[in-house]
């Protein structure tokens, strides 16, 4: 079983994340029983048969999705995911900065594809809580590492979706 760090810890991980081969369309995917992460055109496509699966459902969203698109579903999904296709495409980060500051979205946000070590702390920073590399892309000593590497920076200077800037969060005394 693949394994993911989620809130700080790394556990395994039962979710297991659809994507489309060539020639499918959502409308036939073959849906497999258990905990899915399914695309959003699938979601949209068959939300009726997915709905009453409840928490073993989430969603994924592609870089070129607007997250405004599953906006009024966001209160039945446990788990949201943004798929990162590539180190260089960055859109993943304010599509998860979204979800949680205009969409109010307190579930599970979780980064997934192409999703490496250096960008964790980031990732973070963005809203997302769960980070899940492809898998066999790290054994359990670099995953351990990794976490290691999110305490890294104890105090970040700059505001993002997890605090507010340093100067707003630190009172300085005035010298009379």
């Amino acid at each position: 079983m693949a394994k993911v760090i989620r809130n700080g810890r790394i556990v395994a991980d039962d979710f297991e994340v659809l994507r489309l081969a060539e020639g499918e369309t959502p409308e036939t995917v073959a849906l497999p029983a258990g905990k899915i992460i399914v695309p959003l055109a699938v979601w949209k496509a068959r939300r009726a048969e997915l709905e009453p699966r409840g928490a073993e459902v989430g969603v994924w969203l592609a870089g070129n999705e607007d997250p405004a698109a599953l906006a009024p579903d966001l209160a039945r999904l446990a788990v949201v995911a943004v798929n990162f296709p590539k180190f260089a495409d960055g859109r993943g980060y304010s599509i998860a900065a979204l979800l949680r500051t205009r969409y109010g979205y307190a579930g599970e946000l979780r980064a997934i594809g192409d999703v490496l070590r250096d960008q964790f702390f980031f990732l973070t920073r963005c809203g997302i809580d769960t980070l899940q590399p492809k898998e066999g892309k790290y054994d359990d000593a670099q995953l351990e590492a990794a976490l290691a590497s999110l305490k890294d920076f104890a105090e970040p200077y700059q505001g993002a979706v997890d605090r507010g800037p340093l100067f707003r969060r630190e009172s300085r005394g005035v010298a009379a």
